[in-house]
């Protein structure tokens, strides 16, 4: 049977239906398509809207950034590059489509998965002058909070815009979900933030304001959550938005209905941690879906507060127009029911020409330092979805035994779960006994691979038995990839450390070190310092993979875990490599 064409793909949280309720569909070809190119046009198009689903379709679109004006003149804006405002209409919707589940490595060239190249962002230099600015004007009492962004551009290298958005559902699941083809552009987004929820009588409204970076450890993790929830920064970041929301609100709602039944809630997503809070009201009779916007867009989490005033720096600061970011993205079901996202983590896609915004909230307790890690922070969903990649473990099999085989099964069943890789571990365990079986003899490496469907392949290879002692050479330059996800788990992901690998004669491995001058790992395996008689090895919150050779040096007391800098090299008296598969080796500073 032919798969119909594809408008739109929704997978939408039920923000005030059960826990894990989703709206979950997909529409074929429009019944007809509502644009608004003007300001003047976007409200009677809301009106249409509404109209249409009264009648009993679906009503599937967005609403962009540089509409604003339309609900009021003083928000100042860039000239759009694209539709105002853009709704197709349906009768109908379909099951979700199996395209939309691209395995990586698919044979069809149809559905061939998504490979993708981002550019560098904004320039460091430019971006703390940005932040200078702002904090200036918040110095000078001309605002509280202005919302930053810029745009990133990028290139889609390999695959369709449907199978990118695949991969971001992947590496961002959860949500409010959309993808939408407008004929000149697709949006995909994976947001995680609710603009509003509205039944035509109750509005949930759930900004999202305060980030924290997810942390290396289950403890690590734990700490910046609760230290994200104690942060008076962030908390004032907030409340700020809340207020700003309530006051909104108030335009549309029956007189003392505006409520925050919730605030400062933490919602786990794969890279950062968020804080939420839930704004409610019941709206007047007579209350219309362009009254919503009027009285609510753009949402106050991504302009900052005043509003208008807030508008006003965005637009002195930013080059250019935001477009579907920061705008709107969403449903109006048959009834007028309707959701909506707050379009952030969204990529633009014009053949195979990319754009991504990123941004967030400056306050007066900003740095620079911290909202440029903020935005590496939120940008790295756009790394995890780049390109395909398979959960990884590497063992050493000696004659039939495989060494440390559970603590490897165990670590790959933590990548699992962290990456949302499906993982049969009976089927795996088969494997690997029917591999050990054909190699009874010999010293081999056993390569485990798990890729994002659950697939599992198993490997083996000769390996020559290692070295008596080794060189290493400190790295040049900072690894600044330590603390990502790619680093904190073993996956086919490794170009970051290539490139830091060493290239000199000799030179078994780098040793690298972090942004703050902490040493980390090697490219191949973990370190170990002799320092006053006792071995130490970096903690796993400098950003390090947890080996399983040091897992086990720890287990049995041969090491102990410490925050080691650049400058301890020269003063230790032992130094080793040591991971699963090679063991423990002496080593020696190049």
């Amino acid at each position: 049977m032919t798969t119909p064409a594809l408008t739109a793909l929704l997978d939408f949280a039920q923000p005030q239906g059960g826990l894990g309720e989703r709206l979950r569909c997909a529409f074929g070809a429009p019944l007809r398509v509502l644009r608004a190119d003007a300001p003047a046009q976007v409200k009677p198009l809301l009106e249409q809207v509404q109209a249409e689903a009264q009648a009993g379709r679906w009503c599937v679109g967005h609403v962009a950034y540089e509409a604003a004006p339309a609900f009021d003149a003083a928000l100042r804006v860039h000239p759009a590059e694209g539709p105002l405002a853009w709704f197709a209409v349906f009768d109908q919707t379909l099951d979700w489509p199996p395209e939309c589940e691209l395995p990586p490595g698919a044979a069809d060239a149809a559905q061939e998965p998504a490979k993708t190249r981002w550019g560098a962002g904004p320039e460091r230099g430019a971006f703390k002058r940005d932040i200078e600015t702002i904090q200036s004007a918040i110095a000078a009492g001309d605002c509280y909070q202005i919302n930053h962004t810029a745009q990133l551009e990028g290139e889609l290298l390999q695959g369709s815009a449907l199978a990118l958005y695949a991969a971001l559902r992947r590496a961002q699941p959860g949500g409010y979900s959309a993808w939408l083809d407008t004929g000149e552009r697709q949006l995909l987004s994976v947001s995680p933030e609710l603009f509003f929820d509205w039944d035509g009588s109750r509005l949930l409204v759930r900004p999202m304001k305060g980030t924290a970076a997810r942390g290396d450890d289950p403890q690590q993790d734990q700490a910046h959550a609760d230290a994200l929830l104690a942060s008076a920064k962030e908390r004032a970041e907030n409340v700020m938005i809340v207020d700003l929301i309530r006051n909104d609100l108030s335009r549309v709602a029956r007189p003392h209905s505006v409520k925050v039944p919730r605030l400062f809630h933490l919602e786990a997503l794969p890279t950062v941690w968020q804080m939420t809070s839930d704004v409610t009201a019941d709206s007047r009779p007579g209350t219309t879906l362009a009254d919503v916007f009027t009285a609510l867009f753009p949402c106050g989490s991504i302009t900052g507060a005043p509003k208008v005033q807030a508008m006003r720096l965005i637009h002195g600061l930013e080059a250019g127009p935001r477009g579907a970011y920061c705008g709107a993205i969403g449903v109006v079901r048959p009834g007028g029911s309707a959701t909506f996202n707050v379009a952030i983590r969204t990529v633009t896609a014009q053949g195979n020409k990319l754009s991504c915004g990123i941004g967030s909230g400056i306050t007066s307790g900003a740095t620079a330092e911290g909202e440029w890690q903020e935005w590496r922070h939120k940008l790295a969903f756009l790394d995890r979805a780049s390109e395909p990649f398979e959960l990884l473990e590497t063992l050493a099999l000696a004659d039939g035994l495989l060494r440390h085989p559970a603590e490897h099964l165990a670590r790959l069943q933590r990548a699992a779960g962290h990456f949302g890789y499906a993982l049969d571990q009976a089927e795996l365990r088969a494997q690997l006994q029917a591999l050990v079986a054909s190699h009874m003899q010999g010293l081999w490496r056993v390569r485990l691979l798990l890729d994002a469907q659950g697939r599992v392949q198993v490997q083996a290879f000769a390996m020559e038995a290692s070295p008596a002692a080794v060189t290493l050479a400190l790295a040049s330059q900072p690894f600044e990839a330590a603390h990502s996800e790619f680093v904190r788990y073993k996956t086919t992901r490794r170009a970051h450390y290539d490139a830091v690998a060493p290239t000199q004669p000799g030179v078994f491995d780098a040793i690298l070190w972090n942004e703050q001058g902490e040493l980390t790992e090697c490219t191949r395996g973990n370190l170990a310092l002799q320092i006053d008689g006792q071995w130490l090895t970096p903690a796993l919150c400098c950003g390090l993979l947890d080996g399983i050779g040091r897992e086990i040096a720890l287990r049995e007391e041969r090491l102990q875990e410490a925050v080691l800098r650049v400058e301890d090299l020269q003063r230790a008296t032992g130094l080793a490599f040591l991971n699963s598969l090679r063991g423990w080796i002496p080593a020696r500073l190049a």
